[in-house]
């Protein structure tokens, strides 16, 4: 792949760096997306009619079960040469933020320290009467496990519909966008809000917009630079062409 020396000079001196990551990035790391068709007992559901708290109040069963099948995909799966990368660039560029909509922890399990998980993750439980993180819940026999704490019921640690992100992760993500010389945006659609806001901040604060993606998106059109190709090829390429021999 022919890379613009433009962007390697750029990515080179940039003390600033903000990313945006999407489910494309795990997709060769073997997890399905969220749009992905069900398979077997979950075939007969749409992801947004269980992935809200009305369906968990309803059934909390059906629904820790059908995140529990989702967390056996990640369990399974590792962090790619993309994660990985991620994971190295944050160490050579010392104003770094890396913005997930991805709720599989592979980004914190290849390294990556200067996260903001913005939609939460699926590996973690908080409590559904109090919020807060749990730890260990107390099982009874009957799913979801319990709160230690209340006895309430477990849910996931994740963003459902109809619920707002944490405004401390926005926060930080809008400041990144605002505040890097270097935007990446890598495997996401760039057309789910609020995450697609982040790189028009960055183009209208005056950074350079860069897009790793296997298809065009809407910001294709407006970025500096576009790559394409599945990231965990292009940005390996992309650093071990920018740092040779490191």
């Amino acid at each position: 792949m022919q890379l613009p020396p433009q962007l390697l000079d750029i990515l080179r001196k940039a003390s600033r760096v903000t990313v945006l990551t999407g489910a494309g990035i795990s997709a060769d790391s073997g997890i399905p997306t969220f749009r992905d068709p069900q398979h077997g007992l979950w075939s007969r559901f749409r992801p947004e009619d269980l992935a809200n708290a009305e369906a968990f109040k309803r059934d909390p069963a059906l629904v820790w079960g059908w995140y529990e099948w989702r967390r056996e995909a990640v369990r399974a799966a590792e962090p790619n040469p993309a994660h990985l990368a991620l994971a190295t660039l944050e160490h050579r560029v010392p104003g770094f933020t890396l913005i997930t909509q991805n709720v599989d922890g592979l980004h914190a399990r290849a390294g990556s320290r200067k996260l903001v998980e913005l939609h939460g993750n699926i590996m973690r439980n908080k409590c559904f009467a109090e919020g807060t993180v749990v730890e260990q819940g107390v099982d009874d026999g009957e799913p979801p496990p319990k709160c230690p704490r209340c006895g309430g019921p477990l849910r996931p640690d994740v963003v459902w519909f109809g619920e707002a992100l944490d405004e401390q992760h926005m926060a930080t993500a809008d400041k990144a966008a605002r505040e890097c010389e270097l935007f990446l945006v890598i495997g996401t659609s760039a057309a789910v809000m609020p995450a697609a806001h982040f790189p028009r901040v960055a183009l209208q604060s005056g950074a350079v917009l860069v897009e790793i993606n296997r298809d065009e998106t809407p910001l294709s059109a407006v970025s500096h630079a576009v790559l394409r190709g599945p990231a965990a090829l292009v940005l390996p390429h992309l650093l071990n062409t920018a740092w040779p021999g490191n």
